[in-house]
């Protein structure tokens, strides 16, 4: 009889703590969203790029760090050093890059354009960031012709990055919930625009 009752009260304790545990498991999914989906959530340091440019930054005195909503001074004046080069005249050869790179980036959550530039190579929008945009990839196209189109339109994804920052964070984080790579291109340029409607928003750092 006595060992009867200690097999009955071993399983109830076996059962007890397979509850226990079952309860502690789902309690934490309901709490940590990153266990339920086995998807971590995305935070600006994942996104944001820092330091100087290590090809150009020295070259034009600009810096990632330049650009904060802390500094909204430090930041223009960066912008307008990048603007500098936007009326710049390109060769039959670098016009052709740079139609591909500045056709394949917009400015959508300022001016809306289809890309900052027309499919003739004009401008197609007039915020500050484009002009800093076009600006860049001139500059790039005329004194590092060693860098490939798709180097130089990851260093206008970053900046774009940079003038967006609240809207790209949840950006990367729709591209991870859709299993989509993280890069600068898959985030900045056009290839997944819009993917992050509806999941969060943000200011601008720069003018428009």
């Amino acid at each position: 009889m006595t060992e009867k009752m200690n097999k009955e009260f071993v399983a109830q304790i076996v059962v007890i703590c397979v509850l226990a545990l079952l309860i502690s498991f789902n309690v934490g999914r309901m709490y940590s969203p990153g266990l339920s989906t086995g998807i971590r959530t995305v935070s600006a340091s994942d996104v944001i790029p820092t330091g100087m440019p290590s090809i150009y930054g020295e070259e034009l005195g600009i810096s990632y760090d330049d650009i904060s909503p802390n500094d909204p001074r430090l930041a223009d004046a960066t912008i307008n050093k990048m603007s500098e080069y936007e009326d710049t005249q390109l060769n039959e050869e670098q016009m052709t890059h740079y139609i591909n790179i500045a056709g394949s980036i917009s400015c959508e959550y300022c001016c809306g354009a289809e890309s900052i530039i027309f499919s003739n190579g004009e401008r197609a929008c007039g915020c500050a960031h484009s002009y800093a945009m076009r600006g860049l990839a001139k500059y790039l196209l005329i004194n590092h012709p060693e860098m490939g189109d798709d180097e130089i339109l990851t260093e206008l994804a970053k900046w774009k990055t940079l003038f967006f920052p609240g809207i790209m964070e949840a950006k990367a984080q729709a591209l991870k919930d859709n299993g989509i790579e993280f890069n600068y291109i898959n985030l900045s340029s056009n290839a997944y625009r819009g993917i992050e409607k509806g999941q969060g928003s943000g200011g601008m750092v720069g003018g428009c």
